[in-house]
């Protein structure tokens, strides 16, 4: 790939429906955490599930859930609605526990994706809503965590999505312009915040949204992260 034909000299991406297939991820972790906390009430599973937009037949998000592309802390206050019992702070950290032990589809073999990127002399990022120590779990496991020069969650002191800080923290952090990097994100969260952030947005489809609601706000919409370095040569 010569470099000076190519789009982009950064990649930062998003993670759960961008590297990892988010209903293998969360939906599934969030079916058990349902029936966990509901403890048998049917009341209280029923709760859980409307405050999550949660279909229970399905065991998958809906696209509406403000779960979907929120911060951990957001997923807790939307939890907390449900069982009132139990504090905000005590949920943020049990969401944060059992998130890191989620079970990881990767939406393409990341080690030799990642691999190949790196090869060509592109810094890599990641820029989650979910909390730092999650992200690096769930790095780690899928065995990719060193392949990344930078990687950023809500609390990791840059601000969340869709506002431009970790956008711009990665930015620096490799020292190069942000016109020079592309956001990649399966949520608008992630596409508004890359280009808030002066940065090309790419778009993929393997988290919640559709086609229809990603267009309006990225440069390109491809199926899956394993299609990037074919566009980064167009």
């Amino acid at each position: 790939m010569n470099n000076s034909t190519r789009k982009v000299d950064g990649l930062l991406f998003d993670k759960d429906g961008t590297l990892f297939d988010f209903h293998t991820t969360w939906s599934a972790w969030a079916g058990d955490l349902i029936e966990d906390l509901a403890q048998g009430d049917a009341a209280v599973r029923g709760r859980l599930a409307s405050e999550m937009h949660y279909d229970l037949d399905e065991r998958r998000f809906r696209p509406t859930s403000p779960i979907v592309a929120g911060t951990n802390r957001e997923a807790a206050e939307c939890v907390a609605r449900a069982v009132p019992d139990r504090r905000v702070e005590e949920l943020e950290i049990f969401l944060m526990e059992t998130s890191a032990a989620a079970p990881q589809a990767e939406t393409v073999p990341l080690a030799a994706f990642l691999q190949a990127l790196a090869a060509e002399g592109l810094a890599l990022g990641v820029a989650t809503n979910d909390t730092e120590h999650g992200a690096r779990a769930h790095l780690g496991k899928a065995g990719v965590v060193d392949q990344f020069d930078f990687i950023a969650g809500f609390d990791s002191g840059h601000g969340a999505k869709p506002a431009p800080g970790p956008c711009l923290a990665f930015a620096r952090a490799m020292g190069l312009a942000p016109g020079r990097v592309a956001m990649v994100g399966d949520s608008t969260h992630d596409l508004l915040a890359g280009r808030a952030a002066g940065m090309q947005t790419v778009a993929v489809l393997t988290g919640t949204a559709t086609r229809d609601d990603l267009a309006p706000f990225a440069d390109v919409v491809l199926p899956d992260i394993g299609h990037i370095p074919a566009w980064m040569i167009a």
